[in-house]
């Protein structure tokens, strides 16, 4: 693939996209701001009249031709997406094939989906109208196409504003698609964004990725196979190097199986192959730009200085592109900076405890759980008393099977309930 330039240029400059394996532009998109995030949001408008009459069954299946024509070109999508991402081409191939997932899911389930009617009564959900998508860059397209889907399948109409750092593979997706005016894409920065989330003609913004706000915390009780956990937890916490909202980034694991888990954990974080994300057997692909290879390392230093141990990494790896090894570190205190907020990189902090009692405290700022236990009673303790939005035992996995959010159906449509007398 040589360099890719989206759109016209005559009207508003370009911004160069940059592959973070090499740091060298791929491609430019333009730099939009207010003026074209309001005639997107008005062409939008225009649109909604009649997609929202559309019989919801007609929408679905458009959505279900649109999805076979981006399975046709997944390897191409997936390709950009490591691009511009650095994501390992496997990756970028899950997360694509999670996008497409979730908009046939979304094509099925938007025309059954019925809320239920209270006495015989009439229940309509009615679309909210323009709906603003602001797209993050890790994991795009696994990350926001539920919230376009069940948008469209819904009679909504959407503007569709990627990350400036990973806008290649939206656009190509945007085109593959071809919804025409139901769905516009606004390039740019936040210059871009500011005006597209609060202009008067939107009726909702949803930022994919920030409703998991807060660390991934898993906990690691007694009697558990440390071998098996440390593959788990370094699955999550390093896959897409580590930058997904739902990356595990803390580790509470109990004093009996503390020393193997550790041992294996940073093995494991030693072995893995760093590389450009198309490069064969790469594992661990670069961060995004040398603007997150300084925050993570500036945390992981933090630590360091408040006492942790760090068992593995801890480096930047400098030269072309923004690599940071996968790391581990042990004994950070309550206050540090790795603790206190999301690293968003290749990073996991473990505290050794020594109950499940223990464990599950200091929980206060995650947003995602995992338990690990052989012991039921303590699966059923954790997700009562762990504050976290998502929790899943025996698992660190907590993606939602695509489709089943109805929450989100319900965010995107108005509820109507018509007495009937």
């Amino acid at each position: 693939m040589g360099m890719i330039d989206v759109g016209v240029f005559h009207r508003v400059p370009g911004l160069a996209v940059i592959d973070p394996a090499t740091g060298e532009a791929i491609g430019h998109v333009p730099a939009c701001a207010a003026p074209e995030a309001h005639d997107a949001v008005i062409a939008a408008r225009a649109a909604h009249g009649a997609w929202a009459r559309t019989a919801a069954d007609a929408r679905g299946s458009l959505l279900k031709a649109a999805a076979r024509r981006l399975r046709e070109h997944a390897r191409e999508i997936a390709e950009l997406q490591t691009r511009e991402t650095g994501t390992p081409l496997s990756g970028s191939l899950g997360g694509v094939e999670r996008g497409i997932s979730a908009i046939e899911a979304y094509a099925e389930l938007g025309p059954l989906d019925r809320a239920p009617a209270p006495r015989g009564d009439l229940v309509v959900r009615e679309p909210r109208g323009v709906v603003a998508i602001l797209m993050p860059w890790a994991d795009p397209l696994a990350a926001s196409c539920s919230a376009l889907a069940a948008s469209l399948v819904s009679g909504n109409v959407v503007v569709l504003k990627p990350s400036e750092k990973a806008p290649l593979a939206a656009q190509r997706m945007v085109e593959l698609l071809d919804l025409g005016d139901i769905l516009q894409i606004l390039h740019g920065d936040k210059r871009a964004a500011q005006p597209l989330s609060t202009h008067p003609g939107v009726d909702l913004v949803i930022r994919p990725g920030e409703e998991a706000a807060g660390s991934h915390l898993v906990v690691i009780d007694a009697g558990v196979d440390a071998e098996w956990a440390a593959e788990e937890v370094a699955s999550s916490a390093f896959a897409g190097s580590g930058q997904s909202c739902g990356s595990v980034e803390r580790v509470h694991v109990h004093r009996t199986v503390a020393e193997p888990f550790l041992e294996a954990l940073a093995a494991r974080a030693r072995a893995l192959r760093i590389g450009p994300g198309l490069a064969t057997g790469t594992e661990l692909g670069p961060l995004i730009d040398d603007d997150q290879r300084v925050w993570v390392h500036r945390q992981v230093q933090d630590a360091v200085y408040e006492g942790a141990e760090l068992l593995a990494g801890g480096e930047p790896l400098y030269g072309p592109g923004y690599f940071y090894p996968p790391t581990v570190l042990t004994g950070a205190p309550d206050d540090a900076l790795v603790i206190c907020g999301e690293t968003r990189g290749p990073v996991v902090t473990v505290r050794v405890v020594d109950s499940f009692g223990e464990a599950l405290m200091g929980s206060e700022r995650i947003g995602i759980a995992s338990v690990l236990t052989p012991a039921h009673a303590n699966a059923q303790r954790a997700w009562r008393e762990l504050p976290a939005r998502t929790v899943s035992v025996n698992s660190v996995f907590c993606t939602p099977r695509p489709g089943a959010e109805p929450e989100l159906l319900t965010a995107v449509t108005r509820t109507k309930v018509v007495h009937l007398s």
